[in-house]
């Protein structure tokens, strides 16, 4: 079995690593088929549980990144696997390895920045927090994970230069994501039918039933959730919500988090995402895709004329937060600009962006 999550030092048991560790300290991130040997802790539930559902694709970044670099396979078929990879850079696939370990792995917190448990979070986001973060932060969160002195091997590299690891986890997640972005937009039909689902059993009751056909990783068995951990253990849900945050990952991916004081979180496979993988995965379509993501050359390709925003996220089917990401970029490179015309903003192609169509269309 692998298992990966986190922990702080002097936890006697992992019950006590859960009661004492901060929001978000234990992801647990399973990957292995269940076998009669696992050993499975439970979570309680002593009444109806309330259900909430977060958008949160960071934590698909998070799934696909553990699967495609760090070897952790949990499903994703191995075309995506090296179309993920292939896009990694150097500096994503060094901050990755220290995922890479067998069995049972600790990570710091700052592995995962923003929890889903408060409101939705966007990979945007999850990157921005990952830049702002003080190298002496990730330090601090080292030592709290493995105690005073050298980290375990693995970890040691990103210790001896915590700014450099910081910038190459941050953009292997940039990576990632704008290779899986185009797949997320058409996972669009999936999430909606996954809201519903969600909405229409937190109305009409029976949210046991929705609970046990997550995953197979998690089992509803009458008193609760039972789910594999490194260690036995039961914990109460008490008067939490649980926020379930369907993501686009390998079958077999699960994402927990028990000890947020306002909710306990679960990632898990959207339902038929299957569909999806089944498609190819994502081959740049010329050479401008190559050279600035797939979604921006179509965001400059849709610009004959200009176009809103609101007018763009309806034509590329983009979610306003990913557009609002993807201009700002554009307009770094001096490739758009923007121009407020009352309440709209227009978008518009610079003559340097003209001419870098002009090239690749020869």
């Amino acid at each position: 079995m692998r298992n990966f999550h986190r922990r702080k030092r002097h936890c006697a048991s992992f019950a006590a690593f859960i009661r004492r560790c901060r929001t978000l300290s234990t992801v647990l991130a399973v990957g292995a088929p269940v076998t009669s040997t696992d050993v499975w802790s439970e979570l309680r539930v002593r009444s109806t549980p309330k259900l909430r559902l977060s958008i949160s694709p960071g934590l698909t970044a998070l799934a696909l990144l553990t699967d495609a670099l760090a070897g952790r396979h949990r499903g994703l078929p191995e075309p995506w696997r090296t179309t993920i990879g292939s896009r990694v850079g150097p500096a994503g696939h060094e901050a990755a390895r220290p995922l890479a370990a067998p069995g049972p792995s600790i990570a710091p917190d700052s592995l995962v920045p923003r929890s889903p448990a408060g409101a939705d979070v966007s990979v945007q986001a999850q990157i921005g927090a990952l830049h702002a973060l003080p190298a002496d932060a990730l330090l601090a969160d080292l030592a709290r994970t493995f105690g005073p002195g050298a980290p375990p091997p693995r970890w040691r590299a990103a210790a001896a230069r915590p700014a450099r690891w910081l910038r190459g986890y941050a953009g292997a997640l940039a990576d990632v994501w704008s290779t899986a972005e185009p797949l997320w937009q058409r996972a669009r039909p999936l999430l909606d039918r996954e809201v519903e689902r969600v909405g229409v059993t937190s109305v009409r009751g029976g949210p046991e039933l929705l609970l046990g056909t997550l995953s197979t990783r998690v089992v509803h068995d009458g008193h609760g959730l039972r789910f594999p951990g490194p260690e036995r253990g039961t914990y109460e849900l008490g008067e939490r919500t649980i926020v379930l945050v369907p993501m686009l990952a390998g079958r077999d991916a699960v994402v927990l988090g028990l000890d947020d004081p306002g909710a306990v979180w679960i990632a898990y496979p959207v339902p038929g995402a299957a569909s999806l993988w089944r498609r190819p995965a994502a081959p740049a379509k010329d050479d401008l895709s190559a050279l600035v993501g797939p979604v921006r050359a179509g965001l400059l390709h849709a610009l004959d004329r200009p176009m809103t925003m609101s007018m763009l996220a309806t034509d590329l089917r983009l979610a306003p937060s990913g557009l609002t990401y993807h201009c700002d970029r554009l307009r770094a490179g001096r490739l758009i600009t923007r121009e407020r015309r009352g309440r709209e903003v227009w978008i518009a192609r610079t003559h340097r962006a003209e001419e870098l169509l002009e090239l690749f269309r020869r």
